[in-house]
């Protein structure tokens, strides 16, 4: 079940080759690991998804692209799990990584974080530049708790997949054998 419905809803590679941004890049995805549909495949790719959505800006897809590349694990997952980070989660992930950066180093970061600037009152780049004081006077708690939270989730998303696909498969392999003893 899990393996159809990833093949249904994923982009495959020739897809991708027809694409006329990305097939200069053709021979780089030629890999077949990019696009296993397995157990190992798909959890690598969830990890990596993981450490490149909290990359700010429109880096996330090229980070997890680049690390799905290296690591040799599913390319469309890896890019499709940066969307866990969008404009209603990033605030609440930054805190939790500013809050587990304070724990880690030691140093007042959570408790006296300004207030993350709003959406509403600003043009573009006003709020562009608010976003860059807010993130650099975030300081050394956020510069070491945003990479042990990247790799905290890409673990935790590792785990959870494999442990998750695992119970799928015993799942349906129970029911299966109590099909047939029901003949």
């Amino acid at each position: 079940m899990p393996k159809r419905f990833l093949r249904r809803i994923l982009p495959d590679q020739s897809k991708l080759q027809k694409n006329r941004f990305l097939a200069r890049f053709a021979p780089w995805f030629a890999h077949p690991n990019l696009w296993h549909v397995n157990r190992r495949s798909i959890a690598g790719g969830v990890a990596v998804g993981m450490i490149g959505g909290l990359i700010p800006g429109p880096l996330q897809i090229i980070t997890a692209s680049l690390l799905a590349l290296f690591f040799r694990v599913n390319l469309p997952v890896a890019v499709v799990t940066t969307f866990y980070t969008n404009p209603l989660t990033i605030g609440p992930l930054y805190w939790l990584a500013v809050k587990l950066g304070s724990f880690l180093t030691g140093l007042a970061g959570a408790d006296k974080m300004p207030p993350m600037p709003g959406f509403f009152g600003y043009t573009l780049g006003e709020w562009l530049g608010a976003m860059w004081h807010w993130f650099t006077s975030l300081g050394m708690p956020l510069l070491v708790g945003l990479p042990t939270l990247a790799v905290l989730l890409a673990i935790a998303g590792y785990v959870l997949v494999q442990l998750g696909w695992r119970a799928h498969v015993l799942w349906s392999l129970w029911r299966r054998r109590r099909a047939r003893r029901v003949r």
